[in-house]
C-alpha cells in the first residue's frame, strides 16, 4: 500500500515510526494486515496538487479540507468503510471532523489538528486583542504571516469569516496595512514555518496570527479577538482520505490503518513522542499522556492555551476551484498591501474576485 503525506516532521515522523514498527513485527500500537509506504510532498502541494490526480497513485492520502470539493468522485466516503457506531465513537478537536463532511458524507478522518493562533518568544506575551496587537506592534519586534495563502487566511480570520462583508473587510484590511507598516517586511512574507524559525532564532518577538506548531520552543496563545468577539481563526490541520481506485483489494488493511491512526494510544502517545500534532480531542483537553516523553509543560500549555481558538475556528469553503481562488485572493491582498493600495479599492477588487462565477 502507498500513502502520501507532507514533508515536515509533523506530517511524516509519526507515520514513518508506525511503518518501522510494523516492519519490525509485533507493533505495540496494534498489528495491521500490511504496512503503508509513505511518500512526501511539499506543504505547498496541498494547494497545487489536486487530490483526484494523487488518488490515481496513492491508496491513502493526508490532505487538508479545502481540496475536497473537487475530489469526492475519486474518494471512498468513510460511511463505506466504518459502521455508524465506529464513526460515532471518534472524538476530535474543535470542528476538525466536521470540516471533512461534505454533501452529506464524511470524506476523511482528522489526523492532525491546527488553527491560526498567536506565537511569541518565551517571556513575551502576545496581545489577546486586535487593538492590543496594534499598540504592541509599535514598540515590539513583530512579524505577520502573509506568504502563500496566508494573507487571505489572515484576512478571513480578522473578519471572523465574514470576508464578503464590506464593513468587516475594510476594517480587516486597514488593520493589516497598519500592522505591516511596522512589521518586519521580509519575515512577514514567509509561511508559518519560516516565521516560526525566525522567532525561534530570536529575529522577531511575536506574530499575532499564524498556524501553530507544537514542536517549537515558543509560547502559543489564543488568536487575538475583537472586543466582545471570540478569537478569529481559520481551521487548518489534515485528514486521511482513501482512494477509490483499489478499495476492493485493500478495504480491510485501510480500515485497520485508519482505526489505528485515530486511536487514543497513537494520537495521545506516539504522535506527541514523534513530533506530531494530534487531532484527538483528548490531547487538546488533557494534554499528551503522562508517560509520553513529549508531555512537557510547554507542550501541555500549547494545547491548553489555544484550545478556545480551536473550538471557535472557521471552516473554509470546499467547493471545486476554491483553492485557486484562495491563492489569487492572497496574492491580491499581499500585493495591494505592499503597494499601499487604498483599502476600499483593494476590497473592491477582492470582492469582485469572489463574486465572479
Amino acid at each position: 500500500m502507498r500513502g502520501l503525506t507532507w514533508d515536515h516532521p509533523r506530517g511524516y515522523a509519526p507515520l514513518d515510526e508506525l511503518t518501522r514498527l510494523d516492519l519490525a513485527g509485533a507493533n505495540p500500537y496494534g498489528d495491521v494486515p500490511e504496512p503503508i509506504t509513505w511518500d512526501r510532498q511539499p506543504l505547498e502541494g496541498f494547494e497545487s496538487e489536486p487530490i483526484a490526480r494523487l488518488s490515481e497513485t496513492y491508496d491513502v492520502m493526508v490532505i487538508d479540507h479545502p481540496g475536497l470539493g473537487a475530489a469526492t468522485d475519486a474518494l471512498v466516503p468513510m460511511e463505506e468503510l466504518f459502521s455508524p457506531e465506529e464513526l460515532a465513537g471518534l472524538r476530535f478537536a474543535g470542528r476538525s471532523y466536521e470540516s471533512y463532511h461534505l454533501d452529506g458524507r464524511q470524506w476523511a478522518l482528522p489526523l492532525d489538528a491546527a488553527t491560526q493562533v498567536a506565537a511569541a518568544r518565551p517571556g513575551v506575551r502576545a496581545p489577546s486583542s486586535w487593538p492590543g496587537v496594534r499598540s504592541a506592534a509599535e514598540s515590539g519586534r513583530m512579524a505577520l504571516c502573509l506568504g502563500g495563502p496566508h494573507a487571505f487566511l489572515m484576512f478571513c480570520a480578522v473578519t471572523c469569516g465574514d470576508f464578503l462583508d464590506e464593513e468587516a473587510g475594510e476594517r480587516a484590511l486597514e488593520l493589516m496595512a497598519e500592522l505591516l507598516a511596522v512589521a518586519d517586511p521580509a519575515l512577514s512574507l514567509r509561511n508559518p514555518i519560516g516565521v516560526l524559525d525566525a522567532m525561534a532564532a530570536g529575529e522577531v518577538d511575536f506574530c499575532p496570527l499564524l498556524y501553530g506548531y507544537v514542536t517549537y520552543p515558543l509560547a502559543f496563545t489564543d488568536a487575538p479577538a475583537w472586543p466582545g468577539r471570540e478569537p478569529g481563526s481559520v481551521l487548518g490541520g489534515t485528514g486521511l482520505v482513501v482512494s477509490r481506485r483499489r478499495i476492493g483489494e485493500i478495504r480491510e488493511p485501510v480500515r485497520a490503518h485508519l482505526l489505528r491512526l485515530t486511536s487514543e494510544p497513537v494520537q495521545g502517545t506516539l504522535f506527541p513522542a514523534t513530533g506530531g500534532q494530534p487531532a484527538a480531542r483528548s490531547v487538546w483537553t488533557d494534554g499528551p499522556g503522562e508517560a509520553t516523553p513529549a508531555a512537557t509543560g510547554s507542550t501541555r500549555a500549547f494545547y491548553r492555551d489555544t484550545r478556545a481558538t480551536m473550538e471557535a475556528a472557521w471552516i473554509r469553503p470546499r467547493f471545486p476551484g476554491y483553492i485557486a481562488r484562495q491563492e489569487r485572493s492572497s496574492a491580491l491582498i499581499r500585493d495591494g498591501l505592499l503597494a499601499g493600495t487604498p483599502t476600499r479599492d483593494l476590497l473592491k477588487t477582492l470582492h469582485e474576485e469572489w463574486r465572479t462565477p
